[in-house]
């Protein structure tokens, strides 16, 4: 009896392992009750990992800036998972028809906004289901999770919740728990929107994500995500406009899960919408990102987010839940993984004849100028796996972006060759397109963005084949030959140019600046090149040892001078050749500003300058002394109206008169417009007042006439101004909006000329196009000792419009 009763011991503890913890066992309160902070995620996957070794791997892929780890949990059979690499490159071979694979890939994304939180709530009951009651589903499937994309988000969302909710909770949505301040969970640490990160790649959690996606390009892939409380479910099929690469399988099979979702939701009396709203033409989301690359992608929408809590009542009356909300996400996430463990031949072979050879329009892009950017778009090229050549020295017919039209460009062996003949041939299509066809033009986003505007290179689309050659990466030298020069000279042309000169300066380094051309030993030199002279530095320790290092570190060529004496131009003594100052930065933050667009000034000051700044918040703002600071960034935003009080306006003015820069951006020129002093003046503009009588039901289309979908346009740019100095005409700026200003008295650094209100690609309505003829984009103006610096048009949009940080730079350290 003794023995029976220390087997049973024995047996007993083996028992209790080989059963799975649901989520609620294992966090010790009911899934839904609470909002899972980040960590305990992470401790219930990791369990998870111990007790299922042989049919789950848990990896962390990498880090956030707050430290927290990213994580993707794979899953799948036994046999599977111990087959797992082979599934794997037998998957990614079958794109050249060298593999019949038997099994499809799904891939499942979880809370990529941290505010739109009930998802990686879900995915913890989905994740329990898959490996329990509807491990089926696995046999012919390996299911790729990834619980959090946005940790540091996420929490931010959680404890302040977790702050302010009422006990119990409080369902009226006038209570504070239903009510967000200005830094709210939805962005990451940089305030930046990661699901439109996707091809631009701006953010560590996004880099480190698209390398593991990479390795697997998925059939199938879901953004899981919120909307508004008072919206039902959405789910697939998307809404036009879809792109025109988009295959018939894409659009069917969106279709065929839709249906089996509509299903079950029809089984529970759930509402849902499909084909409105949320389209498929944007390529940096986590739906169309995965979908030019082959895959199904979909967005699914729970209505909530950040508002809803743990319950909140609609308009309607109703009350939502998270309970609700995760039973919601946690039925598309089973139904997608049940439709696909039907469809394995049929996903493994529309995989395959996506990546066969298409006949597009344009099958090479050549791309001419500056070094440093075609280098800068390398680096992008590099990690979408998009290849690309050299040229010849031949010239080519073709779509000319600089003039919209057919023309001619000769290609050298300076040249980036990327052809549309290649695996990843679809998405380098859609990234270079010069414009993208719209089915419709009702959108959900921006309608341009093509890389050889956003890059500022000139670039030629052919329809024909190019001659090329393998691309070789420099071996140019770096660094300083000749340590007793009187001083060294580099060029200004590019946003490497800035953050080399921001190195200097943060070593105490003083560097001049040309403010007219010049030429010395034959050598021509335009305005905005640095001079860094030995004599300027000698109380600088190891000032040879430190320029040597910058150098190298940002591949930055270095030309000594040995004398001050210039041939043509302004020597180096000249009040021309002005010092460049250590600045101190302020910045404005709070309820006046967007997060979206204070989140890529910080991120560009601390992330790609690195450069410091001070955060200042508009709550204590009117109790700073800004005489501190040289510089004051005013932020785009819509409170300003209310912020730029005559008070503020007079302090601001004061402080410029004595000596500061203001840089005012998008909506903060519209407060400053408001006020008396400044010499910005808002475009005064007629509308048609003549009567349309239309249909109700056309409402939304004449909307849209005023309406500019984020589209490029052509603009003038005066070289000899400080702020467009190290650019070349013309500048293609991405316009958000109709905003619109007349010309400045003086100091207009970029603006819309006769005839440039046309867009050269994406969207704009009739009458915005009217409305911003011959208006402002950047300029520049004098008041008293100081200098009001005036941006209409955001040159750091979503930071990946490479070719207007140079603008940003030169409002920093040229506009003096």
């Amino acid at each position: 009896m003794k023995k029976l009763v220390h087997a049973l011991l024995f047996i007993l503890p083996l028992a209790l392992i080989g059963q799975l913890k649901s989520p609620s066992e294992f966090l010790g309160y009911e899934l839904g009750t609470q909002f899972t902070r980040h960590h305990q995620v992470v401790d219930y996957y990791q369990y998870l990992a111990q007790q299922e070794p042989k049919r789950m791997q848990l990896m962390q892929y990498g880090e956030t800036n707050e430290r927290r780890p990213l994580l993707l949990a794979y899953i799948s059979t036994e046999p599977n998972m111990k087959n797992l690499e082979e599934i794997r490159k037998a998957h990614l071979n079958n794109i050249h028809g060298e593999a019949s694979p038997n099994k499809a890939i799904v891939w499942l994304s979880y809370n990529v906004h941290g505010n739109e939180s009930v998802s990686t709530e879900a995915s913890m009951q989905t994740i329990y289901e898959l490996l329990t009651s509807k491990k089926d589903y696995l046999e012919d499937l390996v299911i790729i999770m990834d619980p959090c994309i946005n940790p540091d988000g996420r929490d931010r969302y959680v404890n302040w919740y977790n702050q302010y909710k009422n006990s119990p909770f409080n369902v009226d949505p006038n209570s504070k728990e239903h009510h967000e301040g200005w830094w709210s969970g939805r962005s990451n640490h940089y305030m930046f929107d990661l699901n439109r990160d996707w091809a631009w790649l701006t953010q560590v959690e996004s880099r480190h994500r698209l390398k593991q996606y990479n390795k697997w390009l998925p059939h199938v892939h879901v953004d899981f995500h919120e909307q508004g409380v008072d919206n039902p479910y959405y789910f697939a099929p998307a809404a036009e406009p879809y792109h025109e690469v988009i295959t018939d399988f894409q659009r069917d099979f969106q279709e065929t899960i839709g249906k089996n979702h509509a299903k079950y939701f029809d089984a529970n009396g759930w509402f849902y919408f499909t084909k409105e709203r949320f389209d498929l033409l944007y390529p940096s989301y986590g739906d169309t990102y995965p979908t030019y690359n082959g895959g199904i992608g979909m967005t699914y929408e729970q209505g909530g987010s950040g508002r809803a809590g743990l319950g909140i009542i609609n308009r309607i009356g109703d009350t939502l839940t998270l309970k609700d909300r995760i039973a919601h996400h946690h039925t598309t996430g089973l139904s997608t993984v049940e439709v696909a463990s039907k469809n394995v031949e049929k996903l493994n072979t529309e995989f395959r004849k996506f990546y066969s050879q298409k006949n597009f329009t344009h099958q090479n892009f050549i791309l001419n100028g500056n070094p440093d950017k075609l280098e800068a778009l390398t680096n992008l090229l590099d990690h979408h796996q998009i290849k690309y050549d050299k040229g010849t020295n031949s010239s080519y017919k073709g779509f000319h972006y600089a003039t919209s039209k057919s023309g001619t460009l000769r290609a050298s062996e300076n040249s980036l060759i990327v052809s549309t003949d290649q695996t990843r041939g679809t998405l380098a299509k859609v990234l270079f397109e010069p414009n993208a066809k719209l089915s419709d033009s009702v959108t959900y986003d921006i309608t341009a963005w093509s890389l050889p505007y956003a890059y500022g290179l000139d670039a030629l689309a052919t329809e024909g084949n190019v001659q090329k050659t393998a691309y070789q990466p420099s071996n140019s030298t770096y660094g300083i030959s000749d340590t007793n020069s009187y001083g060294y000279l580099a060029d200004w042309n590019s946003m490497k140019d800035a953050k080399f000169l921001a190195e200097l300066l943060n070593h105490k380094i003083r560097v001049r600046y040309a403010q007219k051309p010049f030429s010395l030993d034959g050598v021509n030199y335009d305005r905005g090149s640095l001079i860094i002279i030995s004599a300027d530095n000698k109380n600088v320790p190891d000032f040879t040892q430190i320029l040597d290092r910058a150098s190298k570190k940002f591949a930055k060529s270095l030309t000594p001078a040995n004398t001050g004496f210039v041939e043509t131009g302004k020597d180096f003594g000249s009040s021309y050749v002005e010092v460049l100052q250590e600045l101190k930065i302020a910045v404005l933050s709070g309820e006046p500003t967007s997060t979206l667009r204070f989140g890529e000034i910080w991120h560009f000051f601390e992330q790609q300058l690195n450069y410091p700044i001070t955060v200042l918040d508009e709550s204590y703002f009117n109790r700073v002394d800004i005489s501190k600071y040289d510089i004051l960034i005013l932020p785009d935003g819509w409170g300003y109206y209310s912020f730029i009080t005559e008070k503020v306006a007079q302090k601001i003015k004061d402080w410029v008169s004595n000596g500061g820069k203001l840089i005012a951006m998008g909506g903060a020129v519209d407060g400053l417009a408001k006020q008396k002093g400044f010499g910005v003046k808002e475009k005064e503009y007629q509308r048609d007042s003549t009567v349309n009588l239309q249909a109700f039901d056309t409402s939304e289309r004449e909307y849209i006439k005023s309406t500019i979908s984020g589209a490029i346009f052509k603009t003038t740019v005066d070289t000899t101004n400080p702020l467009a100095y190290g650019y070349e005409e013309p500048y293609f700026t991405l316009k958000l909006g109709d905003r619109s200003y007349e010309y400045l008295d003086g100091g207009n650094a970029v603006y819309l000329a006769e005839g440039q209100n046309v867009p050269v690609s994406g969207f704009a309505g009739s009458e915005a196009k009217k409305k911003i003829a011959e208006t402002l984009i950047f300029g520049t103006e004098r008041m008293g000792r100081g200098h009001v610096i005036y941006m209409i048009d955001n040159p750091l949009f979503r930071g990946f419009w490479e070719n207007g940080k140079l603008f940003f730079a030169n409002a920093l350290f040229m506009v003096n």
